[in-house]
């Protein structure tokens, strides 16, 4: 299974600590019925630490008249909108909660040139929580496409605690190239022109880079 560069020092940091105490408890002789169970448990954590940061091979879906899903996760919001931050015009929001267990890379809908990216700071709201969109720690990435302004957020949520964003103004994107990684359960919302159409569902299941969320 190949690991995404963003797990490196996490994976080694966490097989550090779990290492060290369990050596200590082995070494200050405590019973063995708190050993070994400790021991299970601190390698069934190792095992979800090391999957959460794992970067599966994947058929990617290329389509130039369609966006394709950011982000892995479950369709948690389809409605009409008016942006407030930087479209200031009513448009159509798709907004996908990322669980802990999903793969968290975060990949470019449609090709085009980004012309902002901007970091915000903010609350730890639950991800799946309305308000997080304008409330919590965030980056906003605006892009000139064949589809026109479309803009798209990394939101952090309450066990989130990092967002990485590898995108820059004047990027030239290409659909499904990485633009980012959110450690642990986020969000990313998805706001499109209300002339598209929208081929998904409430509470679909939808996975980054492969599942068409909207087309002319």
């Amino acid at each position: 299974m190949k690991i995404h560069k963003e797990g490196y020092s996490t994976i080694i940091l966490v097989g550090a600590i779990l290492s060290l105490v369990n050596l200590y408890l082995q070494q200050k002789q405590v019973h063995e019925f708190v050993i070994y169970p400790f021991a299970i448990l601190s390698f069934g954590f190792f095992i979800f630490i090391v999957s959460f940061f794992r970067n599966p091979k994947r058929v990617f879906t290329y389509n130039e008249h369609a966006i394709i899903a950011p982000a892995d996760g479950k369709i948690v919001v389809i409605e009409e909108i008016e942006e407030q931050e930087y479209l200031h015009c009513k448009c159509r929001q798709i907004s996908i909660f990322m669980s802990p267990l999903n793969v968290h890379i975060n990949r470019y809908p449609c090709a085009g040139t980004v012309i902002e990216s901007i970091h915000h700071d903010g609350k730890k709201l639950p991800a799946f929580n309305p308000k997080s969109s304008t409330e919590n720690e965030r980056t906003t990435i605006v892009m000139q496409t064949n589809f026109g302004t479309i803009l798209f957020r990394q939101i952090a949520g309450a066990v989130a605690r990092r967002i990485v964003n590898y995108s820059k103004k004047d990027d030239s994107a290409q659909q499904n190239q990485e633009f980012g990684f959110i450690k642990f359960g986020s969000r990313v919302d998805i706001f499109i022109p209300l002339s598209m159409n929208i081929t998904v569902e409430m509470n679909q299941v939808v996975w980054g880079g492969q599942t068409i969320i909207a087309s002319k």
